[in-house]
């Protein structure tokens, strides 16, 4: 099979990639669409350290092709879209419905692919930018066929870290205020389950004005251009004088610092952008002192075999918009050229389509 190769430099097209067969508990899926985002990005310029010898891509969706010993669901020729959550099931969080707080679903290294006598890491108990891979049957969440592969592929990363951080973490009301700094694939899922929840107020915030149609299309009632004068202010203005929750959806020491700026009193600032390892935040102490806060949040504190359904749902009774985000789509051979406009900011979100 074929696979995207990055070797710690560049990404390479390989042929003759094998991966081993499922075992007790796994299936083998075959990737049918994968999106690349931002954390695939971040490994490929450094910002995130990672062995190579890689194969990336953790947003996909396939048909699982075989089943491991002891496996009921997913079903052989089942649609399913992965989540990068490969729990051990066992562990206070995992029997509390708190997947995103096992540890033995992160930073794991594994090496189920091969390439002659190279052993090759999956990235993200995943690897979507191969043909084929190997996952826990709880990775592959069935979904109705009738939803597009090419569509729900974005599911898997974008949709359960933008939209959960609004429903599970930050847990928005109806009525509440919302700033949503970076207008990107997280960003616009962080925008529409905003709308889904009720905020009455929803402000986005981007350095690109070209974002602000798009914005507005999931639900921002707002657009801040933020190298058109002081966003802080601007934000101030619009809310009467700062918003119940802001969502940093870019990271950065000084981006950080401006969204605490943002908040009402009792205010939260829930940070989902990834900060290079070095990154320092500092913000005045005082800022706290009203009830302000700041949320971490891991993949939108989210529960695949919940969620994704919720989110199919909410998709095919037309509350939830994932068609329009993606922005085009691109063949294995042309992932270069994905690389490139995902770089200068001319996706929402590009998807690779595998061959049948």
């Amino acid at each position: 099979m074929r696979a995207i190769v990055f070797d710690g430099t560049a990404n390479t097209l390989v042929d003759g990639i094998t991966v081993r067969d499922p075992g007790a508990g796994e299936v083998l899926v075959r990737i049918v669409a994968s999106g690349l985002c931002q954390s695939d990005l971040s490994v490929v310029n450094g910002k995130i350290p990672f062995p190579a010898p890689v194969i990336l891509g953790h947003e996909g969706a396939g048909v699982v092709e075989a089943v491991g010993p002891g496996v009921s669901t997913p079903a052989v020729g089942d649609h399913v879209v992965l989540s990068t959550l490969a729990t051990c099931g066992q562990c206070p969080s995992c029997a509390a419905g708190r997947p995103t707080m096992c540890r033995s679903s992160f930073g794991t290294s594994a090496t189920p692919f091969r390439h002659g006598d190279t052993a090759i890491h999956s990235f993200a108990a995943l690897s979507t930018f191969a043909e084929r891979i190997v996952v826990q049957a709880g990775q592959a969440v069935t979904i109705p066929e009738d939803v597009p592969l090419s569509t729900a592929c974005l599911i898997g990363c974008a949709v359960l870290t933008g939209s959960g951080a609004v429903l599970n973490r930050a847990r928005v009301e109806p009525g509440d205020s919302v700033v949503v700094i970076g207008a990107g694939g997280i960003g616009l899922n962080v925008i529409q389950a905003a709308r889904v929840a009720g905020a009455v107020r929803i402000i986005a915030v981007d350095t690109n004005p070209a974002k602000e149609p798009q914005a507005r299309l999931f639900g921002a009632t707002d657009f801040v251009d933020a190298t058109a004068g002081d966003p802080v202010a601007a934000i101030r203005d619009l809310t009467g004088g700062g918003a119940d929750h802001v969502f940093d959806c870019v990271g950065g020491e000084a981006i950080t610092r401006q969204a605490m700026e943002m908040l009402d009193w009792g205010g939260q600032l829930i940070m989902l952008g990834v900060a290079g390892p070095d990154a320092r935040l500092s913000v005045p102490a005082s800022t706290f002192y009203l009830d302000r806060s700041v949320l971490g949040c891991r993949y939108g504190s989210s529960r695949p075999g919940a969620d994704i359904p919720k989110y199919v749902d909410l998709y095919r009774s037309g509350r939830f918009l994932l068609d329009e985000l993606v922005t085009r789509t691109y063949p294995l051979a042309d992932f270069e050229v994905l690389l490139d406009d995902a770089r200068h900011g001319r996706l929402d979100r590009g998807v690779l389509l595998m061959p049948a």
